[in-house]
């Protein structure tokens, strides 16, 4: 296979998030219920838009991409997500217990909000957190002066809260109160 650029694995990674995260119908594309979409009509539909993504492509991006954003089916004729969806599906995630401790990372012009109404989902279904700093702080330095809170998932878990694993090891939950993060920096 021949290896792409990275400036072109990270546009057809942007084009693959918005498709099946977000807006499939901007292509034609129809999902079903867990967020899969059949590989050889997403490349189809992609094509007739001007986007002209090969198989052995969509493999390496799908291969390549530092947050595992992406993943196929056991019998490789599908792609779907991994989460990060703001469009209504079921992914099926089974309950985890998650491990003590879990981090977000945001930025400071929503600090004094999210102590006061906690971390909430938003357009998404669900809350994201991560077991490094490293990967808060990645996800934070997105939108400016990054935040990492660390998360007291035992004492959620404890209190009930549910909390599912992504493929891509993200830690995803519904809400997590303001009594349970701790600013780390």
């Amino acid at each position: 296979m021949k290896k792409i650029g990275k400036d072109k694995t990270k546009r057809i990674s942007k084009f693959l998030s918005m498709i099946l995260r977000h807006k499939p119908e901007t292509i034609g594309l129809t999902l079903d219920k867990q967020g899969w979409a059949d590989v050889d009509t997403l490349l189809e539909k992609a094509r007739k838009r001007g986007k002209h993504i090969s198989r052995d492509l969509l493999n390496q991006v799908v291969e390549t991409n530092d947050k595992k954003r992406f993943a196929f089916s056991e019998d490789g004729k599908s792609i779907r997500a991994s989460q990060g969806h703001s469009i209504e599906i079921d992914l099926a995630y089974e309950e985890s217990i998650p491990p003590d401790i879990l981090y977000h990372g945001t930025y400071q012009p929503v600090i004094d909000a999210i102590f006061k109404d906690g971390l909430k989902k938003m357009q998404r279904h669900h809350v994201h957190l991560s077991v490094e700093t490293k990967t808060a702080e990645k996800v934070g330095s997105r939108h400016g002066k990054v935040v990492i809170l660390s998360v007291d998932t035992k004492a959620m878990h404890e209190e009930g809260h549910l909390f599912y694993v992504s493929a891509n090891g993200v830690w995803l939950t519904e809400v997590v109160p303001p009594k349970f993060l701790t600013k780390v920096s």
